[in-house]
């Protein structure tokens, strides 16, 4: 449905009923609306659509909204760039007049598109956008915020107070902790942690934005609310905290047994969790009709001594609810149990020549160890047996598809470690020519995946990553060619659609085309094993370069004289390679007798402005002149 449609008759009879059930359950319900796709915030019709959307949701019973301009473009349209002076200021207005429109309801949420830290030019203090943002919505209307990142691993108290002072309120957390939208193969059953119950009162609130389905987000709600009564204010709490926890107010791993404990109940439950066990009606007796065929009072099948008994399953426990989260944990961490089973199987494989070997103290323990793996992987198996049978086929319908493909990826693990150990011949779930489609997991984006450089150097588990080597040389004239050809390569915009031309030059252009020569001893390539991959030039007089662009230079140049540019083909991935040949560029430049140099990069570009600002302590430059989506950085020599 298209954000300007109203709602039809049917779906407005579903949405009031679930306004109403909220209203029933003491829950705020919130509509969020997200127009920022294809928007035109100068025209007036838009804004009416808008506003006649929201009215219809009013009618219904609502009375809390939310607009998100999350994950969208941030070029605005030609009509848009002559009524607004910024991306923000568009926004702003328009949520401002659909705010007192709808009689500034109580709660009102905006998302802004720069939500975290890091998408924040060039950080979260010096963003104009956020800036704005503070300055100029109402206050009345609260902003939701992720955190340093989009999903984020920890949020402090410094964090918050930063982004609180700019947006001149206290953030709502949109917390993504628990999200799983991103990743089909992960699910995320973890406790809410790595936010410290200090921030509880410098926040409007906390969202949770959680796994994609609905049953198994049990443990991410309860966490969540046993932390947001976790405050040190004398109240009462859910769990009591020990003197071992870092948090003297909340103990993830208590919260976690605590909401575990709660679930057990709803997977022993037959009808819809949290509702009544109902039982079984009786059977209607009805005359008319042929009795239907039951067993109802034939004797129930005994197998004999000699045949297969009847397979009885066991009642699901804690500790299977415990194992089954610490395989599926957090984002950024797994488990204790599935670090344990990664670091013996990684033990085990490493040390392999000994299970072969004569009997020893290191076969021993070899055999030991492989034993206990066993034991942890048919701890898996028999987990998978008990959630299988538990009574609440909704929940286990929820987690089916991962806990088939937990128990699959532990089967072949353990299939492995026993042929390691010489019992019995090579299992044929092991990986071999013509294996079964379930052995080689991820489809074409897997293989896309395991193609690109990098791969697996962020699993949670981690091997040493593997070593490109890097050769930083000066440049010569006979590189002009191939410092083109990396030039082309990195100006064509992300989409594929445009061309390099449809986009503004910048002053350092002319250095990467070769129309600028570089000054003495002030230009450097970086090589892999295929060739060049980047380049760093500088002209120690910038006025060589701002002449052929013909646009005005501010008083800036009197401090930063010098230009330097760098470009990286994606294939570069580490920064370090790239920070050793800023280095010497700069060294270069400083012997020269200059003062400062800068550089220029457009907005969209996050990978040159995280590196210049996080590694070479670039700061923002005002540089008169320039397009507003091209940012001007220096630092001083």
């Amino acid at each position: 449905m298209c954000w300007r449609d109203l709602y039809a008759a049917e779906e407005a009879e579903q949405l009031i009923a679930l306004i109403s059930a909220a209203k029933q359950h003491n829950v705020e319900f919130i509509y969020a609306i997200s127009p920022g796709l294809d928007i035109t915030y100068s025209n007036p019709k838009e804004v009416a659509a808008l506003k006649r959307k929201l009215d219809q949701v009013k009618k219904f019973g609502c009375r809390s909204f939310s607009l998100l301009f999350d994950d969208i473009e941030l070029e605005m349209c030609p009509a848009d760039k002559q009524a607004f002076s910024s991306f923000a200021h568009a926004q702003v207005a328009i949520t401002n007049e659909v705010y007192q429109h709808l009689g500034e309801p109580e709660v009102f949420l905006f998302c802004p598109t720069d939500y975290c830290t890091v998408f924040c030019i060039p950080n979260v203090s010096q963003s104009s956008y956020l800036n704005t943002v503070g300055e100029k919505l109402l206050p009345g209307i609260d902003i939701l915020w992720t955190g340093p990142k989009v999903v984020s691993n920890k949020i402090s108290v410094e964090s918050i107070d930063e982004v609180s002072s700019v947006l001149k309120r206290a953030p709502v957390i949109w917390d993504n902790i628990h999200a799983n939208d991103y990743d089909p193969q992960r699910l995320f059953l973890g406790p809410y942690k790595d936010r410290p119950t200090e921030l509880i009162p410098k926040l409007r609130g906390v969202l949770t934005n959680p796994n994609c389905e609905f049953y198994p987000n049990f443990v991410a709600i309860h966490t969540l609310a046993t932390w947001c009564k976790a405050t040190a204010d004398g109240e009462p709490r859910d769990v009591e905290m020990g003197d071992e926890e870092d948090d003297p107010c909340y103990s993830p791993h208590k919260a976690l047994t605590l909401a575990l404990t709660e679930w057990l109940e709803e997977f022993m439950t037959t009808d819809q969790p949290g509702g009544p066990r109902h039982p079984r009606p009786p059977l209607k007796k009805d005359l008319s009709e042929e009795p239907m065929q039951t067993d109802l009072g034939e004797s129930a099948y005994v197998p004999g001594p000699d045949e297969t008994p009847l397979y009885t399953a066991e009642p699901l426990t804690l500790d299977d609810l415990k194992l089954l989260s610490n395989l599926f944990y957090l984002p950024y961490e797994h488990g204790q149990t599935a670090r344990a089973m990664l670091q013996e199987l990684d033990w085990l494989k490493n040390h392999s020549q000994a299970a072969a070997a004569a009997e020893t103290d290191e076969t021993a323990e070899w055999h030991t160890r492989a034993q206990q793996f066993d034991n942890m992987c048919e701890a898996v198996v028999q987990m998978f047996n008990r959630l299988s049978n538990a009574p609440n086929r909704r929940i286990l319908y929820d987690l089916y598809n991962y806990i088939c493909d937990i128990k699959s990826g532990v089967g072949l693990a353990r299939a492995y470690v026993k042929r390691l150990g010489g019992q019995g011949p090579p299992s044929a779930e092991l990986l071999n020519n013509d294996p079964e489609p379930w052995d080689f997991r991820g489809g074409l984006s897997g293989e896309f995946q395991r193609m690109l450089p990098g791969h697996g150097n962020r699993d949670l588990f981690r091997h040493p990553p593997m070593t490109t080597f890097y050769c930083i040389r000066p440049y010569c004239p006979e590189d002009k060619v191939e410092v083109q050809r990396i030039f082309r390569a990195t100006q064509t915009p992300g989409d594929g659609k445009g061309a390099l031309m449809a986009q503004p030059s910048l002053m350092s252009d002319g250095l990467s085309a070769g129309e600028i020569s570089p000054s003495p001893q002030c230009a450097f390539v970086l090589e892999d094993d295929l060739g060049m991959c980047g380049y760093a030039l500088a002209v120690t007089d910038a006025k060589l370069a701002t002449a052929n662009v013909q646009r005005e230079v501010s008083e800036a140049l009197k401090e930063f004289p010098s230009l330097l540019t760098l470009q990286l083909l994606p294939r570069v991935t580490s920064p370090s390679a790239a920070k050793r040949m800023i280095d010497q560029l700069l060294s270069s430049i400083r012997s020269s007798g200059s003062r400062g140099v800068f550089c220029v990069l457009r907005h969209s570009d996050r990978r040159m402005l995280d590196f210049f600002s996080n590694l070479c302590s670039f700061k923002p430059l005002f540089m008169g002149g320039e397009p507003h989506d091209v940012l001007a950085m220096g630092t001083s020599l």
